[in-house]
């Protein structure tokens, strides 16, 4: 099935709805990368409509030797706010956290300042692709919960970012292309059977250009020795990608097959490090990347989730290399695995 857009003013669907189901959120991530320095940026804000409340902030990481949340250069991810100020397309948190959307759907201002002023960032992203739509990234935000006539969505863009980053009394140039998402209105369960029996879960989005952009959210082929073998049971010939799309000379073209293995993990954090993306477009057209972890850091998200997020370094088969975010999730079983080591 072809991949399809979103209208803009979508950036600004944030219902209160006093009768939504109390798992119900809406969501807007945005990232940015300064890849010299090694360093990512992880921003985030999570809507909870039925209880008025919000949360999230930013997560500035380098390295990979971060193994706790505060391991990070910079932390300031808060899970209780009040509801954000939003007027006129600005979304304003009690942290100093902003997001303007200047023109929905294609440029928005992403500003934060830390209390003692050692870390911000002015940042504009400008859209180089289209609004894509999806339905869902998390296992399980498929089920309808009870109520078939919930309607809920999300989307995903990649965004040319320029700007500023401070960070304890250094700047830095930040010129990238990030890849942004949201979602509203999407039901995420945290209680008991939360953790879903799924093989851990990649987002690799990736821009080499104009000619040429991606994301794929996957789990790792069967067939390519994964260290979650034999935890779960993936049906032979079973999808190993539930939500893709890719952007060719400008024209959304529909991905019919893919293949990810990884062939390194972080000692601690679990995450790929090392890995192989190859997909197929309905033209018949093939693709083929190999990915490297330059920084990595574990970050909030669920209490039933583990998850990473990390600056990769793409290659193309032209040699071609881009740097972008990858995130993977994972739940209890595999963390068990891994954590006592891989038979």
């Amino acid at each position: 099935m072809s991949p399809s857009v979103h209208p803009g003013q979508s950036d600004l669907w944030l219902p209160r709805s006093e009768g939504a189901p109390p798992y119900t959120v809406h969501t807007h991530y945005f990232g940015f990368t300064v890849p010299e320095a090694g360093i990512g940026a992880y921003l985030y804000a999570r809507y909870m409509p039925a209880f008025g409340l919000s949360q999230g902030g930013p997560t500035i990481f380098r390295g990979l030797g971060n193994r706790a949340l505060l391991d990070a250069e910079y932390h300031d991810y808060r899970a209780t706010m009040p509801w954000p100020e939003v007027q006129d397309g600005l979304i304003s948190f009690e942290s100093g956290y902003e997001i303007e959307f200047r023109v929905p759907g294609k440029e928005v201002a992403l500003r934060y300042r830390s209390a003692d002023g050692a870390v911000w960032f002015e940042l504009v992203q400008t859209a180089v692709t289209p609004l894509v739509a999806r339905g869902h990234i998390v296992p399980g935000e498929e089920d309808h919960h009870g109520d078939p006539d919930r309607v809920s969505g999300g989307s995903e863009q990649f965004m040319h970012c320029v700007g500023e980053l401070g960070l304890h009394g250094q700047t830095y140039a930040v010129d990238c292309f990030a890849v942004r998402d949201r979602s509203w209105n999407q039901v995420r369960t945290e209680e008991p059977g939360g953790a879903r029996p799924s093989p851990p879960v990649g987002w690799t989005p990736a821009y080499f250009g104009d000619d040429l952009s991606f994301n794929v959210t996957s789990i790792e082929s069967p067939d390519s020795e994964p260290a979650w073998a034999g935890l779960y049971d993936v049906p032979p010939n079973a999808p190993t990608s539930y939500y893709k799309w890719l952007v060719v000379n400008g024209e959304l073209v529909e991905i019919v097959d893919v293949r990810r293995s990884v062939s390194s993990y972080h000692p601690t954090l679990h995450a790929a490090t090392r890995q192989r993306l190859e997909f197929t477009a309905a033209t018949g057209a093939t693709f083929a990347f190999q990915g490297e972890a330059l920084s990595m850091s574990p970050i909030h998200s669920w209490p039933n989730i583990a998850f990473c997020d990390s600056l990769y370094r793409w290659t193309d088969e032209r040699g071609r290399v881009t740097h972008c975010t990858y995130q993977e999730i994972w739940w209890d079983r595999y963390q068990r695995r891994m954590r006592d080591g891989r038979p």
